[in-house]
């Protein structure tokens, strides 16, 4: 273990003394801190993509890694129900790096950037002993934000797309899971190339009352436990209700760890009154989505029907990057 402890325990000390002036509207604590800028809703998010922490260079194209170090930002900005504007990029090149590299990594880059219909607007260059990527991604918030802490005792529990498939896809690629064909295809592809769902973002925060959000990017046992720590409720899921591809199914059966802990799904976890149904969120947010529990008492505690034999839910947690697991 790392002897700063647990990334979110050091996260709270390293937040604990800071003040913030009033233009700072949400600090430390979501998906983007929120900042009024001459009356505008600034949304600010940063991450850094570390080889040898989060990928192995041999894995990825450098388009392909241009393109996800922007992909899970953008992710960020989704969770909040913002639109993403711009951002700016800053590289730290190790020695032996392909030639060209740095060129080729950003045409992924700027392909991500004109989907995303954002700007790329600054950066820096410095040489380091691993390669990493950093993008810091600004964004707007017209329709309000999506907030941790807006769950509410009685909201039910709703989940976009599949879960488990980026978290498997890892695995083959580091050669801890066996898979062939098209399902390996399918799940190393979640992986290597996640689509944020900005869209399914800025329509959810156009929803009453707010919904509470969070991006799925360390595994749904971790990251649903922010929103809990943050609304200060509790919640019960049902495992069997959990979201699986075909793909996942084929490679990993009934083993639900992976779905449940394993990260980089970029898909949305929100809460909501139980008028909304899942089917029609699913119209409302062009997006697949799928009901798996519903938040219950003030003791933040995670409660999971129906999990498998050899699993318990307050052992499972979701990526930890000092650690450097789930």
């Amino acid at each position: 273990m790392n002897a700063s402890g647990d990334e979110f325990a050091l996260i709270r000390r390293l937040c604990a003394g800071l003040r913030h002036s009033r233009r700072v509207l949400v600090g430390p604590g979501d998906d983007c801190a929120l900042v009024d800028v001459a009356g505008a809703k600034q949304l600010v998010t940063i991450d850094s993509l570390v080889e040898g922490v989060h990928f192995e260079l041999e894995w990825f194209t450098p388009a392909e890694l241009g393109a996800r170090a922007l992909a899970v930002n953008l992710s960020d900005i989704a969770a909040m129900g913002g639109q993403p504007t711009a951002c700016v990029i800053a590289l730290a090149l190790r020695e032996n790096l392909p030639p060209r590299f740095a060129e080729e990594l950003y045409v992924g880059i700027r392909r991500a950037a004109k989907r995303a219909q954002i700007d790329i607007v600054g950066g820096n260059i410095t040489s380091a002993s691993e390669l990493s990527v950093t993008v810091a991604m600004f964004g707007l918030a017209p329709n309000g934000v999506l907030l941790r802490s807006a769950g509410r005792q009685g909201y039910d529990i709703f989940v976009t797309g599949t879960l488990g498939d980026a978290a498997l896809g890892w695995r083959i690629l580091a050669g801890q899971v066996l898979a062939e064909g098209s399902a390996r295809d399918f799940l190393v592809n979640r992986y290597l190339s996640p689509s944020p769902r900005i869209e399914a973002g800025r329509k959810l925060s156009k929803l009453e009352p707010s919904a509470a959000a969070i991006d799925l990017s360390d595994g749904l046992a971790g990251d649903l436990k922010h929103i809990l720590r943050a609304s200060r409720v509790g919640a019960e899921i049902d495992a069997a209700l959990i979201p699986l591809s075909p793909a996942y199914r084929a490679v990993a059966g009934s083993d639900l760890k992976y779905a449940l802990t394993g990260g980089d799904d970029y898909e949305l976890l929100f809460c909501l009154p139980p008028h909304y149904s899942a089917a029609s969120l699913s119209r409302r947010l062009g997006v697949a989505v799928t009901r798996i529990g519903r938040l219950i008492g003030k003791s933040s505690k995670l409660v999971i029907k129906n999990l498998p034999s050899g699993l318990s839910a307050e052992a499972l947690r979701g990526w930890d990057h000092l650690r450097r697991e789930s």
